[in-house]
């Protein structure tokens, strides 16, 4: 089904759910100047201690050209694509960043996967944040830096696609049964050249 694309602007900034229906996804555009978002983005590239994302699958252990950090308010566990990895303490710029998040979506996060795509050739995969250690239909508060890339959301069952594009300094929020009904995924593209670092600050509770 071919993909509906949002263009509108909005007047009262992350109150429009940008999913029709199973979910709630609000977009707040940019939260960060352009300076603000060009400081932490060049801080977290260098200080945050980045490591290239580990998978088993079928038996074969996948090394990805992606690079991921996962950071929270203590060593939490957390296990996807048959690999665990250990929250290790949050640095001033994600503490600051985190309490920002924080005040403008009314909900509180207690650690925080951050991913490196280096250009554009790097992406993920339709997949959701529903691991059994996360929050149940808690809020995953996504915020990128670096390169402006498109972003999408597939329905499970009716496969209606919503695509839509993340700017530097941009604050989206996924909530309610969002994980349970749709998958998301950022798509590869041969358009862009420049790195790109998400934050997704989640709640753990196991």
């Amino acid at each position: 089904m071919k993909a509906l694309s949002h263009k509108l602007k909005l007047n009262k900034r992350g109150q429009t759910n940008w999913l029709p229906y199973d979910g709630t996804v609000n977009y707040y555009g940019n939260i960060f100047s352009d300076i603000i978002a060009k400081e932490y983005f060049d801080t977290l590239f260098n200080e945050i201690e980045w490591k290239n994302d580990e998978a088993n699958m079928f038996g074969k252990r996948i090394i990805t050209k992606r690079k991921v950090a996962w950071y929270g308010d203590k060593a939490f566990p957390y296990s996807y694509s048959n690999t665990t990895k250990y929250a290790i303490s949050w640095t001033k710029e994600l503490t600051e960043i985190k309490e920002i998040i924080e005040r403008i979506t009314q909900h509180q996060y207690n650690s925080c996967l951050l991913n490196l795509y280096h250009d554009g050739s790097e992406g993920m995969a339709y997949h959701s944040d529903d691991e059994k250690d996360l929050e149940k239909n808690g809020a995953i508060a996504s915020v990128s830096f670096g390169a402006t890339r498109k972003f999408c959301f597939k329905h499970k069952a009716t496969k209606l696609r919503i695509d839509t594009v993340l700017t530097p300094g941009s604050l989206l929020v996924m909530k309610d049964e969002t994980q349970t009904h749709w998958h998301h995924r950022l798509p590869p593209t041969k358009k862009v050249s420049e790195p790109r670092i998400n934050l997704t600050f989640r709640k753990m509770v196991k």
